[in-house]
């Protein structure tokens, strides 16, 4: 599956070959020269690299490691059979041992985040362990007290120099895989979907089946006009709403912003604060959900049904 995914191919071994400012990557450099992982809570959107850094570190000390789900594997059962059976044993390095649990936010709160609270104390001098989530306010005050917490953000003045950062990789990884490539083509596709590295990757990977990336497919990589979607909620068209949603494939997370970047252009004036109110509601539902294409379609009837437009 590696030599097949592009992703986990060229994911870096190292901290030095993470994507990240220096001020992130810092400490974790200096985790790795003293053979030492504390307990971490590594927040951030989707794709930043916080997994990536996690499996780095791990690799560069040579402690065992164990990755588990916790989208796949949310219940008290994976912290009885799996969580406390690893930690309670020893390394065959004779080392520590780390157990990384991506995806965290999914956890139970109720049942398997608490038994976790206990586990990094009772554990403390065998095993480490690291958390990733994108929303850290899912995950219990108790293991935020217990960790040092990284948010993989990005403050004024990175953004362009990791975007660099994030072109240079691109280009190798093409030049590696023999595909050509068009640096403004490039340069769109991590437009469109920075600092998500991951998302970048895979893209490319699915348009590197047409044989070269040029200004071809830019179309398809352009971002999704929402105008068409505003006439259908201002003309209360229910079938052409669910119709659109259906046929374009879209992040919900940039759509529900571009939607309330655009309120003015379409709903009446006092009408914008029930406006917002519903995004922000059904943006913070898209977290969850099973089926995002139902999720958006229940926020633009919501809107349709509750708002007043112009005309």
């Amino acid at each position: 599956m590696e030599h097949l995914l592009w992703t986990e191919k060229y994911r870096p071994k190292n901290i030095n070959d993470c994507i990240l400012p220096e001020r992130l990557k810092k400490p974790f450099q200096e985790y790795v020269s003293q053979q030492n992982i504390p307990n971490l809570l590594l927040s951030g959107g989707a794709g930043v690299g916080k997994t990536t850094v996690a499996k780095a570190m791990c690799n560069e000390i040579g402690c065992d490691f164990l990755v588990i789900n916790g989208s796949d594997e949310s219940g008290i059962d994976t912290f009885r059979t799996k969580i406390k059976n690893y930690a309670s044993s020893m390394s065959l390095s004779g080392g520590r041992k780390v157990i990384i649990i991506d995806e965290a936010d999914y956890l139970n709160p109720n049942s398997t985040q608490p038994a976790l609270r206990n586990a990094i104390e009772e554990f403390a001098s065998n095993c480490s362990f690291i958390f990733t989530c994108n929303y850290k306010n899912r995950i219990i005050q108790p293991l935020h007290s217990r960790c040092a917490v990284v948010e993989f953000k990005l403050v004024n003045g990175e953004k362009q120099k990791i975007a660099l950062q994030f072109m240079k990789r691109i280009q190798h990884i093409l030049k590696e895989e023999n595909v050509d490539y068009d640096d403004k083509v490039i340069a769109e596709l991590i437009k469109k979907h920075f600092p998500d590295f991951r998302r970048v990757v895979n893209e490319l990977q699915r348009y590197s089946q047409f044989g070269k990336i040029d200004s071809g497919i830019l179309s398809q990589i352009g971002d999704v006009s929402i105008s068409e979607i505003t006439k259908h909620i201002t003309q209360k068209d229910f079938r052409s709403i669910r119709k659109w949603v259906g046929t374009h494939e879209v992040d919900s997370n940039t759509f529900f912003r571009k939607l309330y970047d655009t309120l003015y252009d379409f709903v009446k004036p006092e009408s914008i604060p029930q406006a917002v109110v519903i995004i922000a509601d059904y943006q913070y539902k898209s977290a969850f959900v099973a089926d995002q294409e139902v999720n958006t379609v229940a926020c633009l009837t919501e809107l349709m049904v509750n708002c007043e437009f112009k005309e």
